[in-house]
């Protein structure tokens, strides 16, 4: 048997030489890892660099503006008709300014019959001045007669009978006397009476102007022309003194204790874009016990912004820090301590970090990573110490927003 003009044997070993190098190449292939293979692969991981900046720590309040001291204006005298309205809701005032005025004619007939009432008095008192007068006379003249009769009294000029009747007379004449002085004092003091019933008229015409006892800004009014004025029921007029408006806030009691008088506060009311800058007035010392909040008086400036009795919104700043920041997702925590992972030279260091006040969606770590070291911005299991990563810069993750 031929095989391409080769015997048999020679044709299977032409077929060896050419099957042997191809086996061997394979072989060869299979075992040489390919250059891909050969390449580790390196995961690619979003990383932070820790800067300094500004923190504050924040509580958040909300309640209702209320006026720091409400001035409730009533009418000091009462029956009278409010006759005319000075001012209205919205006016700011000084002290003493007049807000109504009641109607005045009767008590200007009450006091023109008062006057009516001095005169027949002072007439009284006239008429019993002049009595005394009289009656003092008639004590002396008789007085006189009884002492020139006791002079004659034991001889035969004068008779028992008629010096009886000058002492008599002189008794008469003294009595007379001590009636007049009496008269005099219920006249002078019937004038007195009627002098006080004056001085109330008076008082009672001077109240007839309602005037605001102290400046400040008029709230709501609720006087009427036509209204019979009355000290019960709802005031007149209702006034913040000094239009001084302020935040009464609610808090929880947990954060109660965060509080101090002086704190700076925003204040954001409802419905409005404006933000207004107070500072805490007051921390009340009650917790409600029923609600478990506290409340908390935050002094707010003049705006025309604010209205008593509108919901607003408060941000106080309770503490305050400038140092390394980084957002809050790179660190977490093992076993209740914190901790955040550091790639240096491509390789992740996982660090035991001390923390500080959180603003804004940042941290600050006051231990653990230096000034510009790259940190891992969403920490997580998928990493451990050791590994190596390819960084790539967030930039601005560590910026307040």
């Amino acid at each position: 048997m031929k095989f391409w003009g080769m015997p048999l044997a020679g044709a299977l070993l032409a077929s060896n030489i050419v099957t042997f190098p191809a086996l061997a190449e394979e072989a060869a292939a299979a075992a040489t890892p390919s250059a891909a293979a050969a390449q580790e692969v390196v995961p690619t991981v979003s990383v932070v660099k820790a800067d300094r900046q500004a923190l504050s720590q924040k509580v958040i309040v909300t309640g209702t503006l209320v006026a720091r001291e409400q001035v409730l204006v009533t009418p000091g005298v009462e029956g009278l008709k409010i006759e005319s309205i000075a001012v209205d809701a919205g006016d700011r005032i000084e002290a003493g300014a007049v807000l109504a005025r009641l109607a005045v004619d009767t008590i200007d007939v009450q006091l023109a019959q008062n006057t009516s009432q001095l005169a027949s008095s002072d007439a009284q008192i006239a008429q019993a001045r002049a009595q005394i007068t009289s009656a003092e006379a008639s004590a002396t003249q008789s007085s006189k007669a009884l002492e020139r009769g006791q002079a004659l009294v034991g001889t035969n000029a004068i008779a028992k009978e008629a010096f009886e009747q000058r002492q008599l007379a002189a008794d008469q004449a003294n009595a007379q006397v001590a009636v007049a002085r009496q008269t005099l004092a219920s006249a002078e003091a019937g004038r007195k009476l009627i002098e006080a019933q004056r001085a109330e008229l008076e008082l009672r015409r001077s109240k007839t102007e309602i005037k605001a006892p102290r400046a400040g800004l008029v709230l709501s009014r609720n006087a009427v022309v036509g209204q019979v004025a009355a000290a019960s029921g709802n005031p007149l007029f209702v006034i913040a003194e000094n239009g001084d408006i302020e935040l009464d806030a609610d808090v929880t009691e947990t954060l109660l204790p965060e509080l101090k008088v002086g704190q700076k506060v925003a204040v954001q009311p409802s419905g409005s874009a404006t933000v207004v800058k107070g500072v805490v007035r007051l921390v009340q010392p009650e917790i409600n016990a029923a609600t478990r909040l506290g409340k908390v008086r935050i002094a707010l400036p003049a705006s025309e912004e604010l209205r008593v009795g509108a919901f607003a919104r408060g941000t106080v700043e309770v503490a305050h820090s400038e140092g390394l920041v980084l957002p809050v997702t790179a660190v977490t925590d093992e076993d209740g301590v914190p901790t955040v992972q550091v790639v240096k030279d491509g390789v992740v260091d996982t660090r035991k970090v001390k923390t500080g006040l959180t603003d804004a969606g940042l941290i600050e770590v006051k231990d653990g990573v230096a000034e510009g070291e790259l940190v891992v911005s969403k920490a997580g299991t998928f990493l451990r110490g050791g590994d190596k990563v390819k960084p790539q810069v967030i930039e601005g993750a560590g910026v307040k927003g």
